[in-house]
């Protein structure tokens, strides 16, 4: 008798644990998570209701049904709500607001996002997960009024606009030349205005200037800055490379730059040096340039440049180099700047107040020293034997900024002088001529002043 009590208390045993054994092998099973779906609603707080809202949905065991609703004074509206056939374990979701009711009043509302799991938890029901946000509702355009702009562009050059932004909820603006570049605003004269130099890339045949004003919500407006478009032609030149040359200055240089270490050939080291090389110093050039900032500023009094005196200009702003080496066509590139020469290391001054923001050794451009006029407007002078600033110094009018030289890609003494507005190549003699400079900025500003006074 005592034999079966053991027997049936082992079974007992046995049985018991076995569905304590279920149950914590159940407990712990990937179809009984416990985790509820990962929603996230990407969008900013603003919302257009002619952009859809981004939502996703993740979760490990696969998600099997969602509902996206709308809460407003008028109640609750289902945007979107699905049951999956199929559990997905991620969904990426654009929701859109019904076209047809497009008319809501309210500048409020909430969006809640609600999604259950295939998991077997709680009885099999799966967990659920919500989330909730609240939305501002802005339908409106800003609104953008062209104030005054320079008369006229050219190619290769630079101008002026001026206007008025306004809107509630303002988020950026800019202005964009051939649907590429962008130029970055400054507050102007008074609140609500701003201002910007724009410049037509050399190498662009057409020109194209938009400003376009955006809020947080998504809507944009945009209008058209009729410059009347001049034309200028450029030079192109062939140039013959001389084993000369290729051996005597290319080498030196070759010997300098980490890009040509173990090449032995001249005409790839030359290749490499022209296109890479330069490539590289430019897109320095171009980040350190297209800074600008974002305090107000009233007045912009720029006097023309002439950086070295009683110069004779040695080569073009724009000229289109082509080179051969025996009739074979092997680089070209674009020279972005006007070279002056007078005396061996004749010294450099800048006319205008500046912030020196570079002035250190820049590859092909030798020692390179960069001052920020204000507004976007830089100007380089390269090839320079010796320095007299040092990054972070202001300068004066008048005042002494290096000497000329031969370094970098240089074959004589000589500088290298150059304009940009906003990281864009301009012609340098615009901004060295009184009269352009009073026609195309000077006026220009004074004449928006006295519209924005009456306004």
């Amino acid at each position: 008798m005592r034999r079966k009590n053991n027997s049936s208390s082992i079974l007992f045993l046995i049985i018991f644990g076995g569905i304590i054994g279920g149950v914590v092998y159940l407990y712990n099973s990937a179809m009984f998570e416990r985790d509820v779906p990962k929603i996230e609603i990407t969008q900013a707080q603003y919302w257009n209701l002619k952009e859809p809202i981004d939502i996703s949905i993740e979760d490990a065991s696969g998600i099997k049904w969602y509902e996206v609703k709308m809460i407003s004074s008028e109640g609750e509206k289902v945007l979107k709500q699905e049951a999956l056939l199929t559990p997905q374990k991620k969904l990426e979701l654009k929701v859109e607001y019904p076209k047809m009711s497009y008319g809501i009043k309210d500048k409020n509302i909430k969006i809640v996002v609600t999604a259950v799991d295939s998991s077997k938890w709680d009885f099999f029901s799966g967990n659920t997960g919500t989330i909730e946000k609240s939305f501002i509702i802005d339908k409106k355009k800003p609104l953008v009024t062209l104030i005054t702009n320079s008369y006229g562009i050219y190619k290769g050059g630079a101008a002026l606009v001026i206007f008025k932004a306004k809107d509630e909820n303002l988020n950026d603006m800019y202005v964009e030349v051939n649907k590429k570049k962008r130029f970055k605003v400054q507050p102007f004269y008074k609140e609500g205005y701003y201002v910007a130099l724009v410049a037509w890339p050399v190498s662009s045949k057409k020109f194209d200037a938009r400003i376009i004003v955006n809020d947080k919500a998504g809507n944009s407006a945009r209008i058209h800055i009729p410059y009347y478009h001049k034309a200028k032609s450029y030079r192109t030149s062939k140039i013959k490379l001389s084993n000369r040359f290729l051996k005597g200055k290319i080498a030196e240089l070759a010997y300098d730059f980490p890009e040509t270490q173990g090449i032995e050939d001249s005409i790839e080291q030359f290749k490499i040096i022209n296109e890479d090389v330069r490539a590289e110093n430019e897109k320095l050039i171009h980040d350190i340039t297209s800074k600008v900032s974002d305090k107000m500023i009233s007045n912009f009094s720029i006097k023309p440049f002439y950086p070295l005196k009683n110069a004779a200009k040695v080569a073009s702003f724009g000229d289109h180099r082509l080179y051969y080496y025996k009739n074979k066509k092997v680089s070209e590139s674009y020279h972005l700047g006007l070279d002056l020469a007078s005396v061996k290391m004749g010294k450099i001054r800048t006319q205008n107040y500046g912030m020196t923001v570079y002035a250190e050794e820049n590859g092909i451009y030798g020692n390179l020293p960069i001052i920020h006029h204000g507004m976007g407007l830089y100007t380089i002078y390269g090839h320079c034997s010796s320095l007299r600033v040092v990054t972070g110094d202001s300068v004066k009018p008048n005042e002494q900024i290096a000497n000329t030289g031969k370094s970098g890609y240089a074959m004589g003494d000589h500088l290298h002088f150059g304009v940009l507005v906003q990281g864009v190549e301009v012609r340098p003699e615009e901004w060295m001529d009184k009269d352009w400079i009073r026609l195309n900025i000077t006026e220009v500003m004074k004449n928006a002043k006295k519209l924005i006074g009456r306004s």
